[in-house]
């Protein structure tokens, strides 16, 4: 959803340049194997080095590609058994980065980058994780926002500017109210 916001209301009225960013829930939480927890993770872990893979050889704009196709068959579709290689080739990208889901070597850079963003907000937090250079250069990091649905022109904006204003404020840390209702995906991204 926080991505969602991002791109599709936020990005270009803010003149936003995005680099997407691994952060694996399997390193994070460490479930373990016989945790019903274990296998989502395990799967969308594979989908981080497979979307490393593409970074590695062309542009930003391939990883995000992936990551929205990625995205809309689990979150739309409801389908966490798809071929990765099939959701590659739709996106216009080599499907041979596929093989790079099995391949263990990928995961010192996901845990880099990881590591490098959870430096900035802290370890009692999960995804997502929003950083950007401040006005007076430093780089600083916010855990979320949690969202249940995009808002949508002026309120996304509102949000966007709300963030960038208490990540100004030294000895800011934290907002957070329950969560009661379940995310809302909208339509289907084409």
């Amino acid at each position: 959803m926080t991505a969602r916001w991002v791109v599709d209301e936020v990005a270009t009225e803010r003149d936003l340049s995005i680099i997407w960013q691994p952060i694996s829930l399997l390193f994070k939480n460490d479930p373990p194997q016989e945790s019903p927890y274990y296998e989502a993770t395990a799967t969308t872990h594979k989908m981080l080095r497979v979307m490393e893979s593409v970074r590695a050889s062309g542009p930003e704009e391939g990883v995000f590609d992936l990551y929205w196709e990625l995205a809309t068959r689990i979150h739309h579709d409801a389908d966490r058994d798809f071929d990765v290689r099939e959701a590659l080739l739709k996106v216009g990208l080599d499907g041979d980065h596929s093989a790079a889901a099995e391949d263990d070597s990928w995961d010192a850079v996901i845990r880099e980058k990881m590591d490098d963003g959870l430096a900035l907000v802290g370890n009692d937090v999960g995804t997502p994780i929003i950083a950007w250079d401040r006005e007076d250069g430093q780089r600083i990091g916010l855990f979320g926002p949690v969202i249940t649905r995009v808002p949508k022109g002026q309120d996304a904006l509102k949000l966007w500017d709300a963030m960038m204003a208490m990540g100004d404020i030294d000895g800011f840390w934290e907002l957070k109210k329950t969560r009661t209702e379940r995310p809302e995906f909208g339509e289907r991204p084409a």
